[in-house]
């Protein structure tokens, strides 16, 4: 009898019953059916008129009975249908013809009911979390009879257990019984009248639990009650966004047997600031579990063994010691690690990575800034960085100790400076944070930008991450980050193109030269976030003066200079503050103080400088309201900032932080005028 055999002989597929031709009428089924025989596993597959066959449901039975039925048949359903049966011994078909008769439907009164065939807000994405089911549902509306069918990966789907499609009038529903992470991607529905044809193409995604994070926490800034842990954020994510992530502590070590506590469930970023719970020289190890809306992940890899200091230490801190500059040539005869012992790595970056160095001879702890170096440009740029900090020797600067290139790579070795930024610290609820705060913190930032505007050196990425403390306790700190630096020259106006939105002068916006004043617009911005709790505008007021709901309404805000002075943004922040903030905050560059008239500002410097700014304390802010001329007296007043400006994702990598930490968004104009996006180049904020 007819069927398939399965001996050590494979036998080519043979139709030992072939299709039949069929007749029907429109709005009508049909079932071609054949029977086959060879050696298993047989592939079946069918064509109509040469083309893969959309329309219509295939079978193929243990008895070797193929199917093929097409239902409610449209005139364009005629033609030749093939049946192709391939094994590993051979392959056949079998054709059969399809006539379709067109029925000529009766008029109707309602003239809607021929409506062009369409979709009814068909939706574009479905999250459903694993082992749910998902039912993909889509309305359409057309000229009865309306066919559809579901595809995805250019293979039309067939009913199984554990998907199928269950269709109606005016819709079709793919139904997938269990939903694993395999069945995350796009599913395009096509339905077809006697007019005409539509498809809509929607995306599933399968959503779990995220993976555990990558690495285990790296552990740094120990001190006898508090440390900070720095991890990898996990390689998958489970299809939805890491929400944050819980920290996990227990005392004595992994070989220790006891339960582990949860010191915080609520940890938004891949650092977090141990600051209570510890005890002067206990042991304790430390994992991280990442969550998102499904739910946590497993621990990811326990954290090495660490143990707390003694309390009251008198050991004198070396970021904390005088520090003797050095004027840096690039060695290229040795390696870093002929000097240096490498340790863990601190961040990354576009640039390349950081790690911490101990060394060899005097255990001093630096950090290393790796640049890859395989393009000329990556290397100019770490050349430059190196030269313009051999003019930077100052306090409130931090110093490159020693450079070394072995090609492509070049090693800056800097200062290691564990203390975190600024901005953290002010956020933290461990530190009370005051307006003499802001007044100290201020202090030290402009004594440093003012030793940089007398070499003729602006930063030109001023901005809270860029401001670090030298330690976890005190209140020095230090400004780091020179890669965007450059040396001004009296004979060449200085156009850039790059720059953190928030803190960007006017006159980057609508690319105008730069001058020293470009620096002291962004010292206005940090001190009016210090104002109310973060950094100047910051610092004092804890929010961002400019930043508006996209990239060109803070682009706006800052060509406007649109500053909210009012009694309730300041409220409790002295009238000197605000004064001195006004006195930044102005949109024509030669208006701006200078960073040694900010420094002898009666808000600053109760007992001013004789040649301090005589006029400082006394402007207003309806000043910034009044008609400003450009920085180029030969150029017309710039107008509203491109929309063709573009925004760039950048990663902050800083000695002593520990870890790698999303920063904001920088932005990049292309040449001018300002280009495509491809033309873009990303800046590495570091």
């Amino acid at each position: 009898s007819p069927g398939l055999s399965s001996g050590e002989h494979l036998e080519p597929p043979v139709f030992v019953e072939p299709l039949g031709d069929c007749r029907v009428d429109e709005g009508g089924d049909i079932t071609l059916r054949g029977v086959l025989a060879g050696s298993q596993p047989i592939k079946v597959s069918w064509l109509h008129n040469g083309e893969v066959a959309r329309f219509g449901k295939p079978s193929l039975s243990g008895g070797g009975e193929v199917t093929f039925q097409v239902t409610e048949c449209l005139p364009e359903d005629a033609g030749a249908y093939t049946c192709l049966a391939v094994n590993g011994a051979g392959k056949t078909s079998c054709c059969a013809a399809v006539c379709v008769r067109e029925v000529i439907p009766k008029k109707r009164a309602d003239s809607g009911r021929g409506a062009t065939l369409h979709f009814e807000n068909p939706p574009q994405q479905l999250k459903v979390k694993a082992g749910q089911p998902a039912r993909l549902l889509c309305l359409f509306s057309g000229s009865p009879p309306v066919v559809s069918c579901w595809i995805r990966n250019k293979e039309q789907i067939a009913d199984g257990p554990e998907l199928w499609t269950e269709n109606a009038d005016g819709s079709s529903t793919l139904v997938i019984a269990e939903t694993k992470p395999q069945h995350t991607g796009c599913y395009t529905i096509v339905v077809r009248d006697r007019k005409s044809s539509a498809q809509h193409t929607l995306t599933l995604s399968v959503i779990e639990r995220p993976q555990p994070p990558a690495s285990s926490p790296v552990i740094s800034r120990v001190s006898a009650s508090s440390l900070v842990l720095s991890w990898s954020g996990p390689c998958y994510d489970g299809g939805s966004a890491v929400l944050g992530y819980v920290v996990e502590v227990k005392k004595g070590g992994r070989a220790v047997a006891g339960d582990w506590s949860e010191l915080t469930a609520q940890c938004k970023s891949t650092s977090y600031r141990v600051c209570s719970g510890l005890q002067p020289r206990a042991e304790y190890c430390f994992r991280v579990r990442a969550y998102n809306t499904v739910g946590a992940s497993e621990p990811g890899p326990v954290s090495p063994v660490v143990r707390m200091e003694q309390k009251d230490s008198a050991k004198l801190r070396e970021e904390e010691a005088p520090l003797a500059f050095t004027c840096v040539t690039i060695d290229s005869s040795h390696k870093v690690t002929d000097q240096y012992i490498l340790q863990e790595k601190l961040g990354m970056g576009k640039f390349g990575l950081v790690f911490k160095l101990t060394h060899r001879e005097t255990g001093r702890v630096c950090a290393g800034k790796f640049y890859k170096g395989r393009r000329a440009k990556e290397r100019e740029a770490a050349c430059k960085e190196i030269e313009l900090m051999n003019y930077l020797h100052h306090p409130k600067l931090v110093q490159c100790l020693a450079a070394y290139d072995h090609k492509p790579e070049i090693v800056m070795v800097m200062e290691f400076i564990a203390g975190g930024e600024l901005f953290e610290r002010i956020v933290d609820d461990s530190f009370e944070h005051t307006e003499s705060a802001s007044v100290h913190y201020m202090q030290q930032i402009l004594e440093g930008i003012a030793y940089m505007h007398e070499q003729s050196i602006i930063h030109l990425d001023l901005k809270p991450e860029n401001i670090v403390c030298v330690d976890t306790t005190g209140t020095s700190v230090k400004i780091i980050d020179f890669g965007l630096a450059a040396r001004l020259d009296g004979n060449t106006p200085l156009k850039v193109m790059h720059g953190t939105p928030e803190f960007v002068a006017p006159e980057v916006i609508n690319y105008e030269p730069v001058c020293l004043a470009t620096d002291m617009w962004s010292i206005g911005v940090i001190c009016y976030i210090l104002s109310i709790g973060v950094l100047t505008y910051v610092m004092l007021t804890g929010e961002s003066p400019f930043l508006g709901d996209d990239k060109q309404e803070t682009f706006l805000n800052i060509s406007q200079v649109n500053v909210d002075y009012s009694q309730d943004t300041f409220e409790g922040v002295s009238s000197l503050a605000v004064d001195f903030i006004e006195s930044l905050l102005v949109k024509n560059p030669r208006k701006r103080a200078t960073a040694e008239e900010c420094l002898n500002h009666p808000w600053l410097n109760p007992l001013p400088h004789p040649h301090s700014h005589p006029h400082l304390h006394t402007r207003s802010a309806s000043s910034l309201d009044e008609p400003e001329t450009s920085h180029s007296e030969s150029e017309p007043e710039s107008p509203a900032p491109s929309p063709e400006l573009d925004l760039i994702d950048s990663y902050l990598a800083c000695p002593g932080q520990g870890g790698l930490k999303m920063g904001r968004h920088a932005f990049s104009f292309g040449e001018t005028p300002f280009p495509t996006r491809p033309e873009i180049q990303q800046e590495l904020i570091c």
